[in-house]
C-alpha cells in the first residue's frame, strides 16, 4: 500500500519518470519516509504500553543479570534475525529498548543483527548461492550481533547516549510512572501512550528525513561498475575497500541480494561480496543520521568502528572457507 501510495504521488501527481534516477531516487525517498514514521510511530505506542503495564525494571535486571551467561546476546541476536527490519527500520525498536534501560549491550546485539539477517533475505540468498553460503552468511550475521553487542556492552558506553534518551529513560522509571502502571486503567492510559509516541515521532522527524534523503540520493544515482573495479580478486585490499565503499550505500538484505549475485558472477570473491553486503545492511550513512538523536557522535564512530572491523575480518574469513 506504501509503494503504491509513492509510485502514485511521485510518478502520477509530481510527474516523474521511473527509468530515471531522479524518479527512482524521490520515490525510495518518499516510500521509505511514510514506512520508517509508520514504523517509530506503532512501535513507540507498543512500547509505551510495555513500559506502562510490564514489569520492565524486572526485564532489565533479567537481561542484565549474570545467571544468563551471555546468553541474553543470543536471545536478542535471534530477536533481531526474526524482525524483518532494515537498519533504519530497526532503529525506532532499538529506541524503545534503550529507553526501556535495556542494557546497552543486548540492544546493540538487536541492532547489529537486525538488518543483516532476516527471512526474504535468507530465502533470496538461497536461490542465489546455495544453502552452504547462505547458512554460513546466517550464522556468521547471528555470531557478528552476538560478538558486537557484547563488545560494545562491555566498553561502558551509556554516558554517550544522548540527553534525550537519559531523560526519557528517568521519566520512564519515575515514581509516578510506576503508580500509573498499576492503577490507571488502560483505556485512561492510552492517549498519553500516543501523545508520548508522537513526541518521539516529532524529535527524530529531522533526522529520518536527512537519514533518508542521503539514502535516496544514493540509491539513485550510484552506479554498481563504480564499486566493482575495487573489488577485484587480485586486489588484497579488496575487502576493507569493499566495506568501506558501502557504508555511504542504503538498502535492505533483500534488495542487495540481486546486485551481490551480479559481483560474484562477475568473478568477485565471494566473501569480499558478502563483506560488501554486510556493510551495506548494516552500516550507513542513513542510519547514522538517525542514531544522532539517541546518541552522540563519539557513540556512533565506536558503534561503526567496532563492526566495520568485525565485517573485515569476516570477508576475509569469508575468501578462506567459501
Amino acid at each position: 500500500m506504501i509503494q503504491r501510495f509513492a509510485d502514485w504521488l511521485v510518478y502520477t501527481v509530481l510527474g516523474l519518470d521511473a527509468s530515471t534516477a531522479l524518479g527512482e531516487a524521490v520515490n525510495f525517498f518518499f516510500y521509505d519516509s511514510v514506512k520508517i514514521l509508520i514504523l517509530l510511530f506503532f512501535i513507540s505506542v507498543i512500547m509505551g504500553i510495555v513500559n506502562a503495564y510490564f514489569p520492565i525494571e524486572r526485564l532489565r535486571h533479567y537481561l542484565a543479570s549474570r545467571r544468563l551467561y551471555g546468553f541474553q546476546y543470543l536471545f536478542a541476536a535471534l530477536f533481531g534475525a526474526i524482525t524483518p527490519f532494515c537498519s533504519c527500520s530497526s532503529i525506532p525498536l532499538f529506541i524503545g529498548f534503550v529507553k526501556g534501560g535495556i542494557p546497552l549491550g543486548v540492544t546493540f546485539a538487536y541492532l547489529i543483527t537486525s538488518p543483516l539477517v532476516n527471512e526474504v533475505a535468507v530465502a533470496m540468498s538461497v536461490g542465489t548461492f546455495g544453502v552452504r553460503i547462505t547458512t554460513v552468511y546466517v550464522l556468521s550475521g547471528i555470531l557478528l550481533g552476538m560478538i558486537g553487542g557484547f563488545v560494545l556492552g562491555k566498553m561502558n558506553l551509556e554516558p554517550y547516549l544522548s540527553d534525550w534518551v537519559r531523560q526519557m529513560q528517568q521519566h520512564s522509571s519515575s515514581g509516578s510512572e510506576v503508580w500509573e502502571r498499576e492503577h490507571t486503567p488502560f483505556f485512561r492510559r492510552l492517549p498519553a501512550i500516543v501523545k508520548e509516541a508522537l513526541g518521539i515521532v516529532r524529535g527524530v522527524l529531522l533526522y529520518i528525513l536527512i537519514g533518508i534523503g542521503i539514502g535516496a540520493f544514493m540509491h539513485g544515482y550510484v552506479p554498481e561498475g563504480f564499486f566493482e573495479q575495487y573489488m577485484a580478486a587480485d586486489n588484497w585490499l579488496a575487502v576493507p575497500l569493499s566495506v568501506l565503499l558501502a557504508v555511504p550505500m542504503y538498502a535492505n538484505a533483500a534488495g542487495i541480494v540481486p546486485v551481490i549475485e551480479v559481483f560474484v558472477a562477475k568473478g568477485i570473491p565471494v566473501g569480499t561480496a558478502l563483506a560488501f553486503m554486510m556493510a551495506v545492511v548494516g552500516l550507513s550513512l542513513p542510519e547514522a543520521t538517525l542514531l544522532k538523536k539517541v546518541m552522540t557522535w563519539r557513540l556512533i564512530g565506536i558503534f561503526f568502528g567496532v563492526i566495520t572491523l568485525f565485517i573485515i575480518l569476516s570477508g576475509y574469513l569469508f575468501n578462506a572457507i567459501l
